[in-house]
């Protein structure tokens, strides 16, 4: 019997290694995803120590506007409001430190403050001593804690599913755990998996196409991404949000997917509450990333607001 049981166990283990060999995914090459997702060299500027990868389309001095994408995403996740922004717009958007290609912050830091010093860097860099923000989910956070600590900086401020109050039974300034499911990420990241996270995002799912899912895929495949991504779940501190919410002076409006699956639309009441005479522009039918999902139904009203 305990002969059966030693076979038994190294079989099993057999089976682990090589279900684990086959399912190892490892980071694809820099050099090719750039060729693939970048438009050229000068997308990428060096800023606070870091190799943003940066898009900046439209007139130099029209009003400018800076986007700011969601957790695993990168700023494709905003060209076709782009495009049609640019027009008359001066139109920003980047990778944010430990996503897509501008890769892992060689800090480490991930915090809040360290995305705000970047986005201060980037901003003085580029020469906008002033513009419009545009924020999706941690974006979104990232968005209102610029508005409400750099006033004079922000023209408008456009919030889309923003992230920054904690969820019932979390408290603020904890460390969050990380799941131990999640960090298998750094080894194994299957496409099966990559679409089943990012469809509570999509409210229709035949929108969430096989291209777009790559995109993604791709993007977390980038050199040390993976790894930047648990690292800033890991760094997710969050501060209690309301004495910031009420500093902010920018025109606010909050827009948000009726059906978003990641976070309910009915958070929307928390930032009404606390941010002065925002409003809310609730889009029936979409989700967490309305830019992606109907693009031109979504940026209707952030056209009308921005003018």
């Amino acid at each position: 019997m305990k002969f059966a049981l030693v076979i038994l166990s190294l079989g099993l283990a057999a089976a682990l290694i090589a279900g684990g060999i086959w399912l190892y995914t490892p980071d694809k090459a820099r050099p090719d995803l750039e060729a693939r997702y970048s438009d050229a060299l000068t997308d990428f500027v060096a800023v606070a120590g870091v190799r943003l990868h940066v898009r900046d389309s439209g007139p130099r001095d029209a009003p400018a506007i800076v986007m700011l994408h969601g957790f695993g995403s990168s700023l494709h996740t905003w060209e076709p409001w782009a495009e049609a922004l640019s027009a008359d717009h001066r139109v920003i958007r980047f990778d944010l430190p430990g996503a897509g290609l501008t890769g892992p912050d060689p800090t480490g830091d991930y915090s809040d403050r360290r995305s705000l010093e970047v986005l201060t860097g980037l901003m003085d860099r580029l020469g906008v001593a002033r513009a419009s923000l545009i924020g999706n989910s941690i974006g979104g956070r990232i968005a209102w804690r610029f508005a409400a600590e750099s006033p004079a900086r922000v023209e408008k401020l456009v919030l889309i599913s923003p992230d920054g109050f904690a969820a019932p039974g979390a408290g603020y300034g904890k460390v969050p755990e990380v799941p131990a499911s999640f960090r298998l990420l750094r080894f194994i990241l299957p496409t099966p998996f990559v679409r089943m996270s990012l469809a509570p995002a999509y409210a229709d799912p035949a929108r969430l196409t096989d291209d777009v899912v790559a995109r993604y895929r791709d993007l977390m495949l980038a050199p040390g991404v993976r790894d930047a991504m648990i690292a800033r779940m890991e760094q997710a501190v969050l501060a209690d949000p309301d004495p910031l919410l009420r500093r902010i002076q920018a025109p606010t409006l909050l827009l948000w997917g009726e059906k978003d699956g990641m976070i309910p639309i009915a958070n929307a009441a928390d930032y009404l509450s606390r941010i002065p005479g925002s409003r809310l522009v609730a889009l029936p039918g979409l989700g967490h990333v309305p830019q992606e999902e109907a693009p031109a139904v979504s940026l209707e009203p952030v056209r009308d607001f921005l003018k």
